[in-house]
């Protein structure tokens, strides 16, 4: 599945129109490429195959709407890997605990806070993200929470990141531009 569309079947060598490239499969892995860099994913990761941020070269990022017509992208904290769901509503970047504790994000040193969201009233905790990048945007300093419990269930890109880019919305594509 690439940005969360129908699954698709590729043979080795193929490229989607996304971009994406199968390298190699084997009953336990699969090896694709994206915009010049490599990824293995193992049999279940499945759905860690979306590839939804097209970079341009110039500080911007294009995304596509999935059938839902919801925005993900692929991006990085602090140069590990993570799925964003792009939300307007969320103030900062909100990560589950579970995803803190996968980046190394030692969040129990942050600033703890009582944050509501869609689902009711959660424990945060305030952090600083080093880095942030989707696509060509890479952005430092960038505030974040992490919620107690089960979190969202896709890590959110909130406006600490988005109110720094542009955002320019044509049907089911999504332009960010950074600004600063």
């Amino acid at each position: 599945m690439i940005d969360g569309g129908k699954p698709r079947t590729l043979s080795v060598g193929q490229v989607t129109p996304e971009g994406v490239k199968l390298i190699s499969a084997s009953s336990e892995s699969a090896v694709f490429e994206y915009n010049g860099k490599r990824r293995t994913l193992a049999v279940g990761e499945g759905t860690r195959v979306a590839m939804a941020a097209t970079p341009s070269g110039s500080g911007q990022v294009t995304l596509r709407a999935d059938g839902r017509g919801q925005f993900y992208a692929e991006g990085w904290i602090n140069g590990n890997g993570i799925r964003f769901l792009v939300d307007t509503g969320a103030t900062t970047i909100a990560l589950s605990t579970s995803e803190a504790r996968r980046l190394g994000i030692d969040y129990l040193k942050g600033t703890r806070a009582i944050g509501h969201t869609a689902s009711g009233t959660v424990v945060a905790y305030g952090v600083k993200l080093a880095t942030v990048r989707v696509g060509d945007i890479t952005l430092q300093n960038v505030d974040a929470h992490v919620l107690e419990g089960a979190g969202p269930t896709a890590a959110l890109l909130g406006m600490s990141f988005l109110n720094r880019t542009q955002m320019n919305r044509d049907g089911d594509t999504l332009i960010l531009v950074r600004r600063y």
